[in-house]
């Protein structure tokens, strides 16, 4: 693919995937995909259900394990198993903490309030001093619009309010990408815009960022090169104004005229 996004070729690569690989049993979800984002890249993967776009997602961080293919995260190869599994956990705890996920549905503590959510894994994990994560928790709140929800527990605020604070809680460990995993689609039609104008402001910070979507009109806003899957396999990519203004894969035609 070529290397080139908003961000330029100068810039470093941020994430590298080569013929990446992953199979559930018979069943062969990715034949081998590759995708290169550069630092302020924002690289949007589309594609209909079941043609493994979280899959990549998910393997890019190892929350699935990696059939073959391999995985360069900010300049430094993933040391492999022959089975997938990383090889070497201090790499793959440094790995994570430089990626920022925010998921589908969430995932916040339901126990903790959303400033307790923030700061959870700095001062635990990365033994930030708590007084420092709080300061830098609030800045994060009041930039996705939650200053006044700091105290309230999520199942006190709407899908929106609660994808907003998992981006932050996500941006609280300072990554340097972002991997987002259909962030709207569990959401209330009403609500998915509040969630979209925080994505877009990261964008527009040149926050690097991998995004799985079934947002075709932000997509093509935000990205700076566009992946459609189908069948495990990359059937067009290339700039957003191509793969939208002018699709050369009958696929991809099909696919956007039934996305609408």
């Amino acid at each position: 693919m070529p290397e080139r996004g908003i961000s330029g070729l100068s810039q470093p690569i941020a994430i590298r995937v080569s013929g990446l690989r992953k199979s559930f049993g018979p069943l062969e979800v990715l034949k081998g995909v590759s995708l290169t984002a550069r630092e302020g890249d924002v690289v949007a993967i589309i594609g209909g259900s079941g043609s493994g776009k979280s899959t990549m997602l998910r393997c890019i961080n190892f929350l699935e394990t990696p059939s073959g293919g391999e995985i360069e995260i900010a300049g430094e190869k993933m040391l492999m198993k022959a089975d997938g599994h990383a090889a070497d956990k201090r790499q793959l705890e440094k790995a994570r903490q430089s990626l920022g996920m925010v998921f589908q549905n969430f995932n916040l503590w339901t126990h903790k309030t959303v400033l307790e959510n923030l700061i959870e894994v700095p001062v635990h994990v990365l033994k930030v001093p708590k007084d420092e994560a709080i300061t830098r928790a609030r800045a994060l709140l009041k930039r996705v619009g939650l200053a006044e929800k700091e105290d309230a527990f999520p199942a006190f605020m709407s899908g929106g309010q609660q994808q907003r604070a998992a981006i932050a809680r996500a941006l609280c460990m300072n990554p340097k990408a972002m991997l987002f995993d259909e962030p709207t689609s569990a959401l209330d039609p009403e609500l998915v815009g509040e969630v979209l104008q925080v994505i877009k402001g990261l964008a527009d910070e040149g926050r690097t960022m991998i995004l799985v979507t079934h947002e075709m009109r932000f997509a093509r806003e935000v990205s700076s090169h566009v992946i459609y899957l189908h069948n495990g396999v990359i059937e067009e990519e290339g700039p957003p104004e191509q793969l939208f203004g002018a699709p050369k894969s009958e696929r991809l035609k099909q696919f956007l005229k039934t996305v609408g």
